[in-house]
């Protein structure tokens, strides 16, 4: 039986949605959950749930947490039984399969990589998040992991990026794009321009530059950039797409025919906002580092963090690790 890590105390809504989006994960599939935090509020909140003695749960005593404001390597060092850290030391000790966490985002990448160590040619991890593209989904990474690169990082990112699109969405030949402010060659700063160079040489599919009115239109299925932009460009989408919706419901309630308009237009407001809403994609993986490693946003909700264990259980089900391995190993040969 697969055995996913949670660690219970990471997220704005923590513990409460996390355990709550875990244990619906259990009741739909046949796994098993190691929650990590301290014990006497994760059985405070396991009370809630009438069944959750017939669940297969384990509880990691981890008093600790590494709150959203502090420095991740500090935190880390100040508190070696944070509740991140022995999530992902029990994966790393084969207690789990895979790691889910919707705390800090430094400090999961921090304990993930201490913990699981890089796949062989990779020197950083990137957050891939999956995100609406064309008709279809796409992949965008950096999200979030790397606030600095340089373009042999970017070269990395989209080898993995590929890897990530052929094993998630079925694509044969994932077409890949960097994110740039033009789509000439000459634009960008110098890292967008080195990282242009290699990636028009590599053996990737590669389609050139995107720029950021063009990451949802389809183009490409890979959109590469470092995690400072990569995280700022999620988030400015998630914040428009919140305020669309507001202003349409508000301009909708104007008259009386807007408000019958808005009732006949519900359902179609709801596909919508499915196809925009993080919460049915679950969380990010960590690609790179080697285990399964899911960073979920720190608002995420019981149904986030459903999807998101929900998504580590299949991924480690399919073996996704030694794929992405050894889809590396061959793209590095070629």
């Amino acid at each position: 039986m697969i055995r996913i890590a949670v660690d219970a105390m990471g997220g704005d809504h923590a513990p409460r949605s996390i355990i709550d989006g875990a244990l619906a994960a259990a009741r739909h599939l046949d796994l098993e959950l190691l929650l990590a935090g301290p014990v006497a509020t994760i059985r405070a909140e396991l009370t809630r749930h009438p069944d959750a003695n017939q669940l297969n749960i384990r509880i990691v005593d981890a008093p600790d947490v590494v709150g959203m404001g502090e420095a991740p390597s500090v935190g880390l060092r100040r508190k070696p039984r944070a509740s991140i850290r022995l999530a992902a030391d029990a994966v790393a000790n084969g207690d789990a399969a895979a790691l889910v966490s919707a705390g800090h985002t430094g400090a999961t990448v921090l304990s993930a990589h201490a913990a699981f160590g890089m796949l062989p040619g990779v020197d950083r991890p990137a957050l891939a998040a999956t995100i609406p593209s064309g008709d279809g989904l796409g992949i965008l990474l950096d999200v979030g992991a790397n606030v600095e690169c340089r373009a042999t990082h970017l070269l990395q990112f989209a080898t993995m990026g590929a890897v990530y699109a052929k094993v998630s969405l079925g694509l044969d030949r994932p077409r890949v794009g960097l994110l740039s402010i033009g789509e000439e060659e000459s634009k960008g700063t110098d890292l967008i321009r080195d990282a242009h160079r290699l990636l028009k040489t590599s053996a990737l599919n590669f389609i050139g530059n995107v720029e950021a009115r063009e990451v949802y239109k389809g183009n490409a299925d890979v959109i590469v950039c470092d995690g400072f932009t990569g995280n700022v460009a999620l988030k400015a989408s998630e914040g428009l797409v919140d305020t669309v919706e507001r202003l349409l419901g508000e301009e909708l309630s104007r008259t009386f025919s807007g408000r019958v308009g808005s009732l006949l237009s519900r359902r179609a407001f709801r596909r919508f906002r499915r196809r925009l809403d993080y919460s049915e994609y679950g969380g990010a993986p960590l690609l790179g580092v080697a285990g399964l490693c899911f960073v979920c946003h720190g608002r995420s909700s019981a149904k986030a963090i459903r999807n998101a264990v929900l998504m580590a259980h299949r991924f480690a089900t399919a073996g996704f690790l030694r794929r992405v391995e050894r889809e590396i190993a061959t793209a590095a040969v070629s």
